[in-house]
C-alpha cells in the first residue's frame, strides 16, 4: 500500500478532484464540492512543496486538513444564512387567486356557483351577506377554502 501511495502526484488529486466535482453535480449535497476543492489545494501543495513536505504523508495530512476544515466552514456558512425563503403563493394556486377578478359562468344558487378567473372555471362560493351573483357579473376573490373560490360581486 505504501508503494501505491509513494507514486502519488499532484494530477492524481486533480483527477480526484474533478471525479468529485462530477459526482457533486449529480447529487447536489454540497460536501463533495468542499472536498472536491480540498483534493485540488492538494494538487497545489504536491506540485509546489518541496519534495520533502510533499510525500504522499503531506500529502494525506493537507487533504484531510483541507477537507475537515472546508466542510465544517460550509456547514456552519450555509446553517448561519438558513433556508431561501419561500414565495408566499409557491404552489399553492389557490392562494394565488386571492384579489383577482373573474365572471360568474352561472347564477349562484345558496351561495354557490361557478367564476371563471383567467381560462379556468373554479367553483366558488359568495361571501356571506353578498347580494345575489348572477352568470356574467364581474367577481373578486376575497379567499379561498380548499379548492373553492369566496367571491364577492364587484
Amino acid at each position: 500500500m505504501e508503494i501505491l501511495l509513494s507514486e502519488l502526484t499532484w494530477w492524481h488529486w486533480v483527477a480526484l478532484g474533478l471525479v468529485l466535482f462530477g459526482i457533486e453535480m449529480m447529487t447536489g449535497t454540497f460536501d463533495l464540492l468542499m472536498i472536491s476543492i480540498a483534493a485540488i489545494l492538494t494538487a497545489l501543495f504536491a506540485g509546489l512543496a518541496p519534495d520533502g513536505l510533499a510525500g504522499w504523508q503531506g500529502q494525506m495530512a493537507v487533504f484531510g486538513i483541507a477537507a475537515v476544515v472546508l466542510v465544517a466552514g460550509g456547514r456552519m456558512f450555509l446553517s448561519r444564512r438558513g433556508p431561501p425563503p419561500e414565495h408566499p403563493t409557491l404552489n399553492k394556486r389557490m392562494a394565488g387567486l386571492v384579489g383577482q377578478h373573474g365572471q360568474a359562468t352561472k347564477d349562484f344558487v345558496a351561495g354557490s356557483g361557478q367564476v371563471q378567473i383567467g381560462d379556468t372555471v373554479w367553483g366558488a362560493e359568495a361571501v356571506p351577506g353578498e347580494p345575489p351573483i348572477l352568470a356574467g357579473d364581474t367577481v373578486t376573490v376575497s379567499a379561498t377554502d380548499g379548492n373553492t373560490a369566496i367571491v364577492r360581486k364587484g
